[in-house]
């Protein structure tokens, strides 16, 4: 069985390629990125693929069994098209069956909405492509955070309009694990799962990391308009507005979905001090 990898030379596809590797062996694993001399370093096949390029993944996937989609980055309009290039290429090249890695979120109501919105419709492309298919929705990365630390203790605090909102935090080397299995197994076919881990509120995640990282931080929540102007001179319109709908997404309960990792990994999610303590060690 050749599983393929797209955007393999990224955290999280390169996480799904090591633990492919390690659960069915190099030979049967396939990477595709963009820029293939950046995932050279995984040592398995790498193809060429722009998901803005078909004709790209009609070649890349010749020979493929499945295919794990990762969502791609650009703006929500372009990203439809895009992962809709992947899927008739996978079509076209009689693969049997393909995974997507979609995202946990309010399809209203935040700023980070159009995003989910354009994963709920390649979800439905998904679906309806005739082929075999998996959906995981993504929680938020923990990881994020704690390459942030050296800044919020440089400002004493984790400052977001999160209020009192839970996240049920993942990791990529977690999501790496489930998306493995997934891929490999039959039985997941035609389920979608929340691959999330413990819901946690900032204050919590505050305390966690000081406890692990003997930082001395507070949590300071401030109005969502408030943390949105901050993020938006920070980052520029677009990033800012997306990572303030995050937050906003929070303390409207958007991440506090029910898990479903146990059932995609066959282990539960790692707790959050056991995801911090993993980062650290890395």
């Amino acid at each position: 069985m050749k599983i393929a990898v797209t955007s393999a030379s990224g955290k999280l596809g390169a996480s799904i390629v090591n633990h492919l590797i390690t659960q069915i062996g190099k030979e049967n694993v396939i990477g595709i990125a963009r820029t293939p001399k950046k995932a050279e370093c995984l040592g398995v096949e790498i193809r060429k693929g722009d998901y803005n390029n078909r004709k790209d993944f009609n070649t890349a996937l010749k020979g493929v069994d499945a295919v794990l989609l990762v969502s791609g980055m650009d703006a929500p309009d372009k990203r439809i098209e895009q992962h809709r290039n992947v899927i008739e290429a996978a079509k076209t090249n009689s693969v049997k069956k393909i995974v997507y890695t979609s995202i946990v979120g309010a399809e209203q109501g935040n700023a980070f909405s159009p995003i989910v919105q354009t994963n709920r419709q390649t979800e439905n492309d998904v679906k309806n492509s005739g082929l075999e298919w998996v959906i995981g929705r993504n929680g938020i990365y923990i990881e994020p955070d704690l390459e942030y630390i050296d800044t919020y203790v440089k400002e004493g605090e984790i400052r977001n309009c999160a209020a009192n909102g839970k996240c049920t935090y993942t990791s990529r080397d977690e999501l790496g694990y489930a998306y493995a299995k997934m891929l490999i197994e039959d039985k997941h076919t035609g389920q979608v799962y929340n691959l999330v881990g413990d819901a946690i509120t900032q204050t919590e995640l505050t305390h966690k990391i000081n406890q692990v990282f003997n930082t001395d931080l507070v949590f300071n929540s401030v109005s969502v308009n408030e943390y949105k102007d901050e993020r938006t001179k920070a980052l520029g319109d677009f990033m800012g507005t997306i990572i303030a709908g995050i937050y906003e997404g929070i303390k409207g309960g958007a991440y506090n979905v029910t898990s479903d990792f146990e059932k995609a990994a066959a282990r539960p999610h790692i707790s959050t001090i056991n995801m911090m303590e993993v980062f650290k060690n890395i």
